[in-house]
């Protein structure tokens, strides 16, 4: 399965800015529009590594992870 997430892009003055709609703090500014791409695609997925560690450590022991396909 293949996750797509939607950026958020507007040009301001001389600097790209985005934002990922459904991952709160993925947010980028850059000089070029291909740069802001591929700067918000390392940071959300930097993003989904932190989150999910973060959800692990929280969860502590004897828990049980299940796949919610929408």
């Amino acid at each position: 399965m293949k996750n797509e997430y939607t950026a958020i892009i507007k040009e301001d003055g001389h600097w790209w800015l985005g934002w990922i709609e459904e991952i709160p703090g993925v947010n980028c500014q850059e000089t070029s529009y291909a740069e802001l791409l591929e700067s918000l695609k390392i940071t959300l997925q930097e993003a989904l590594v932190f989150n999910r560690e973060d959800a692990l450590l929280n969860a502590g022991t004897n828990y049980r992870e299940e796949r919610i396909a929408l």
